[in-house]
């Protein structure tokens, strides 16, 4: 069963909130999240300017192909990445955007805070996708802060690491599943996410599976304004296994979806590794080496 849980009683640390993100973090590793600071309504706004952006002509999103760029910013075609080396290429469109750092500031270089790629048409697409950024983030903080109180440490023990988050926001369009789709055909082959905590909205439509802990598979919606919420492989590092990430995929339906993850993940230099252990584990090379493997432009080839 995946917990749902209210963020506003999570905040206030009530027993049963922290008892449902105790369950979510240390064993289900997904839960839905409703009761935040954005709406449906404002949610819609953000489906549906991701949607005219990918109803665009591809000539019109040529622009911003982050397969021209060379960046991890921007649009991404069907077919640009592949979560699981065992399956075909995904067949999802997405466009991913990020943190933007100060001039001057000499993490611009590195690929993880990559310059924005904004495309022109929709004409509000970067003030409606910006704001949302900054709020979605605030929530996840609020999320991650009830995190680690449910697992017993501080609810600031994760704060200063996200002075300058490499969160990536990301809108993803599935289209219906192709007539020619077969079993090594997904949206999203099965996966976890890389970095720390995945606030998730969507338009609703099913198509999300999460894997049981015995086998088999658990479908996973909602609707706008409630948001489900994952854990990925460097949370898991960063607590020494007591938080689980687990895979899950969209295998695609006969219609349409969209869905606008937004990857928390900490600032490059934050060392992940299990507090104690004594070893170094930077958050911003393991996401590096992960969106390596992942991007097909990205991947040199022999």
């Amino acid at each position: 069963m995946i917990p749902a849980i209210d963020l506003d009683a999570l905040r206030t640390g009530a027993p049963d909130a922290l008892d449902a993100m105790r369950e979510a973090a240390t064993n289900v590793g997904f839960a839905s999240v409703h009761n935040t600071a954005l709406s449906a309504a404002r949610i819609g706004e953000v489906i549906e300017t991701y949607r005219a952006f990918f109803k665009l002509p591809e000539a019109e999103k040529q622009s911003v192909n982050m397969a021209r760029t060379g960046a991890n910013r921007g649009w991404g075609a069907a077919g640009s990445e592949q979560v699981d080396p065992d399956a075909n290429p995904d067949y999802k469109q997405f466009f991913d955007s990020g943190l933007t750092l100060p001039q001057g500031d000499p993490r611009r270089e590195m690929a993880v805070y990559g310059p924005n790629c904004w495309p022109v048409k929709p004409a509000d697409f970067e003030q409606i996708i910006s704001a949302y950024y900054d709020d979605a983030g605030a929530v996840a903080m609020d999320v991650l802060r009830g995190v680690a109180q449910a697992i017993g440490a501080p609810r600031d023990a994760f704060d200063s690491a996200f002075d300058a988050p490499m969160a990536l926001l990301r809108g993803n369009y599935y289209p219906a599943r192709p007539a020619w789709a077969g079993v090594r055909d997904f949206g999203i082959g099965t996966h976890t996410d890389y970095g720390c905590l995945t606030l998730l909205a969507t338009d609703g439509s099913p198509g999300l599976e999460v894997r049981k802990r015995g086998g088999g598979w658990i479908p996973l919606s909602a609707a706008p304004g409630t948001f489900v919420i994952n854990f990925g492989e460097m949370m898991e590092v960063w607590t020494d296994r007591r938080v689980r990430a687990t895979p899950h995929r969209v295998v695609g339906t006969l219609n349409e979806r969209i869905s606008v993850p937004l990857f928390f993940n900490p600032s490059y230099d934050t060392n992940v590794a299990p507090v104690g252990s004594g070893d170094t584990v930077l958050a911003g090379a393991h996401l590096a080496k992960r969106f390596a493997q992942t991007y097909k432009h990205l991947q040199t080839k022999d």
